[in-house]
């Protein structure tokens, strides 16, 4: 460390003056170089248990948000800065709530359509690099992860199916597939980048995540890369009205946490 070197050579200065001056000020300089190393301590920030900043498509919809995932802690202010070192995002705790201190944040951003907010311009906001993350624990010291913010993102799954069904492009759709139990929803793999949204490049695939919901019924789970297809829970259906539409969704995320989103419908006979 700078610092270090510096007292060392303090030290190496004042040996070589010792014939030179008297024993109380060899006496201050020894009470100098020791203070001066007390007060330079090394202090490294602490990382975050989790910190993830990423895009979501729903490429049924047409529409694009920033979300951030952040936990560990406790903390009383956080901040995330862009490439640029600006600032996007202060949270700061007051009052109680600052001497109790927060942990962990989730943020999702408005998704205005395509036709209010362009993609190129929704970029161009949120550029592609390196996005700090950092807040000061309650503790003391501070919390800090940096992220990689990526411009690629997943093309959406396709060739959807509902047991034999092709599955309906919106929930608009009319009519919308009508099935019997047992309800298996599969698709093919995504392996490429999306042909028209965001940067082209290489992708991973590191989870599907499949949900349905129906009013306040809401069911999701998280699947492997290499799962295609889903067979429905019937308790699900159970809990619902069969009379109406059950929503499903299917997100492609990658190894750098963008999602990629599909909705659809169907109706259970």
């Amino acid at each position: 460390m700078k610092c270090t070197k510096v007292v060392e050579a303090f030290v190496l200065g004042v040996m070589g003056m010792r014939k030179r001056i008297g024993l109380p000020v060899l006496f201050l300089m020894a009470v100098v170089v020791l203070t001066f190393g007390a007060i330079t301590p090394v202090v490294s920030a602490l990382e975050f248990s989790e910190a993830e900043l990423f895009f979501e498509l729903n490429d049924t919809d047409g529409d694009l948000g920033i979300h951030a995932s952040i936990d560990g802690g406790p903390y009383s202010k956080l901040e995330i800065e862009d490439p640029n070192e600006r600032v996007i995002l202060l949270l700061k705790a007051q009052g109680k709530l600052a001497l109790q201190g927060l942990t962990q944040f989730f943020m999702e951003s408005a998704e205005p359509s395509f036709d209010e907010l362009e993609p190129e311009v929704f970029f161009n906001r949120f550029p592609e690099g390196r996005y700090e993350i950092s807040a000061i624990a309650l503790e003391g010291g501070e919390l800090e992860s940096v992220v990689r913010l990526s411009h690629v993102l997943a093309a959406p799954v396709g060739n959807v199916m509902v047991n034999t069904e092709p599955a309906a492009e919106n929930c608009d759709a009319d009519p919308l597939p009508s099935v019997s139990e047992p309800v298996t929803i599969d698709w093919d793999p995504v392996t490429q980048s999306h042909p028209e949204i965001g940067k082209s490049g290489p992708i991973k695939i590191v989870r599907y995540q499949f949900f349905v919901e129906q009013g306040d019924i809401k069911f999701a789970v998280d699947l492997p890369p290499d799962a295609t297809e889903f067979e429905v829970p019937s308790e699900i259906f159970a809990l619902g009205d069969t009379n109406e539409p059950f929503k499903f969704e299917i997100i492609a995320r990658t190894a750098t946490n963008n999602n990629t989103a599909i909705e659809s419908c169907l109706i259970v006979q």
